[in-house]
C-alpha cells in the first residue's frame, strides 16, 4: 500500500466511523425518553433528586452504577423494598441494623417526612428506568451480593440453573418461586438461622408457625402453619409480631402485592417451600 493509498485508507475510515457514530448517537437521543421512564418524571421526582444530592447519598451509594461502592446499589431498591419499610428506614436507619454487629454505618439523617416522600419517589422512578439488566444481581443488604451458582454460606443463596417441573418436585418449584418472584422473597429473607436481612430469616418458619398459631397470641385467620404462611404471602399484615422492627402504625413492610403477582398455583409452590423449613 503506497503512502497516499494508507492516506485515503485512513481518511475513509475516520469518516465512516464519525458517521456510524453520529447515527448511532441520533438513535440514543431518539431512545431516551423510553428508555429513562420520562414521562413520570414528577415534581416529587426532581424534589427527591435534589434530596439526593443535598444529602450527597452518592458518597455511599450507587445509582445506575454511578458513585461510591461503599453501600448497596439502589437502583432498583424500590422494587425491592416497599414505600412503608423504606420511609421507617430512611426516618431511623437505627432500628434496623446494629452497627456492631451487621457494621451498618448508615447515619440519621433527621429528614422530613416530605423529603422521605420525594426521595421515594424518586427512588421509585429511577428503579423503572431501562437500565439493560443493571444491576446484575439482588441486593442482599447485610452480607452482600447473591452470584449467580454460589455456593450456599450465610446471607448468600445460589440462583436457579433451569426451572424446575412443579410435577417433578413442588418444593423445588418454590424455591423457584422464593428467588424468582417480582420482588424475589431472597432479597429480603435469608434461610440461614439468625441471619436477618431487611426481613426476618426465614429458617424454622414452619416450627414458629405452628407454635404462634398453639400460642393464643395469633390475630390472623389461618388454622394452620401452612394457611399462616399463605397468609403472610398474601395478606402480610394480617397478623403484626408486636415489638418487631418489620411493621409499622400496623402496616407490616413486606408488599402487599404478591396475591395478583404470584398464581394460586406459585403461591402452593412457595408455601411447600417453606414448609420445608422447620
Amino acid at each position: 500500500m503506497t503512502t497516499r493509498q494508507a492516506r485515503m485508507f485512513a481518511i475513509a475510515s475516520t469518516a465512516i466511523a464519525a458517521l456510524v457514530f453520529l447515527i448511532l448517537t441520533v438513535h440514543s437521543h431518539t431512545r431516551f425518553p423510553a428508555l429513562t421512564n420520562a414521562e413520570a418524571i414528577t415534581p416529587a421526582v426532581v424534589a427527591g433528586k435534589d434530596v439526593w444530592h443535598r444529602y450527597n447519598c452518592i458518597n455511599c451509594h450507587t445509582l445506575f452504577g454511578e458513585g461510591a461502592y461503599y453501600a448497596p446499589d439502589l437502583t432498583k431498591i424500590a422494587q425491592l423494598r416497599g414505600d412503608a419499610y423504606l420511609t421507617a428506614y430512611m426516618r431511623d436507619p437505627g432500628q434496623f441494623y446494629d452497627e456492631r454487629v451487621h457494621r451498618r454505618l448508615m447515619p440519621k439523617q433527621n429528614l422530613s417526612d416530605q423529603e422521605i416522600a420525594d426521595l421515594i419517589a424518586f427512588l421509585s422512578w429511577a428503579s423503572n428506568v431501562d437500565t439493560q439488566g443493571w444491576p446484575p444481581r439482588p441486593i442482599l443488604v447485610a452480607t452482600g451480593l447473591a452470584a449467580p451458582g454460589a455456593a450456599e454460606q450465610p446471607g448468600v443463596t445460589a440462583v436457579p440453573t433451569r426451572p424446575v417441573s412443579p410435577e417433578d418436585d413442588p418444593i423445588a418449584a418454590g424455591e423457584n418461586v422464593f428467588k424468582n418472584a417480582t420482588p424475589a422473597c431472597l432479597a429480603c429473607h435469608s434461610t440461614t438461622p439468625g441471619v436477618n436481612l431487611a426481613g426476618p430469616s426465614l429458617a424454622g418458619i414452619a416450627s414458629r408457625a405452628e407454635e404462634l398459631i398453639a400460642s393464643g397470641e395469633y390475630t390472623g385467620e389461618a388454622e394452620d402453619a401452612a394457611g399462616y404462611i399463605r397468609e403472610s404471602i398474601v395478606a402480610p399484615s394480617a397478623h403484626i409480631i408486636p415489638g418487631a422492627m418489620y411493621s409499622a402504625g400496623g402496616m407490616s413492610f413486606m408488599p402487599a402485592t404478591y396475591a395478583e403477582s404470584l398464581s394460586d398455583e406459585e403461591i402452593d409452590q412457595l408455601v411447600a417451600y417453606l414448609m420445608s423449613f422447620r
